[in-house]
């Protein structure tokens, strides 16, 4: 939660291969107080069945540039994983995913509440601000 003096996080995870949201992502949360600091790691949390972090840690006073690392590549290995096991005919020598990792870097205001969702891909992703 945002106050006045702080801004807050949140973030979702669609997989648009499936449609779904993906589950069991580690994510990990980081800030400075402006572009020439040392990044704080401030701590992490994983997606839920919904693809949401709902309990990202808080950001601290001061903080102007936020960072969050999505380590994508476990997730869409055991995606594979599943897959093959369903169906091994259809094995692919090919990398689970081309992006192991997003990091996303974003500008925050005080009292602000910023959402970022990441729409993901094996070979591709998209983020934006939400709501």
């Amino acid at each position: 939660m945002s106050t006045s003096t702080t801004a807050s996080v949140s973030t979702h995870i669609l997989d648009t291969s499936a449609g779904r949201p993906a589950e069991g992502v580690a994510v990990r949360l980081a800030a400075r107080p402006g572009r020439d600091a040392d990044w704080q790691a401030l701590g992490g949390s994983a997606t839920d069945a919904d693809g949401r972090c709902k309990d990202l840690p808080a950001l601290p006073e001061g903080t102007t540039q936020v960072r969050l690392d999505f380590a994508v590549e476990p997730y869409f290995e055991k995606k594979q994983a599943d897959a093959q096991q369903d169906a091994p005919a259809n094995r692919d020598s090919g990398p689970a995913v081309f992006f192991p990792e997003v990091a996303i870097t974003f500008a925050v205001v005080p009292g602000e509440h910023y959402h970022v969702p990441l729409l993901l891909n094996p070979f591709g992703y998209s983020v934006y601000r939400g709501s």
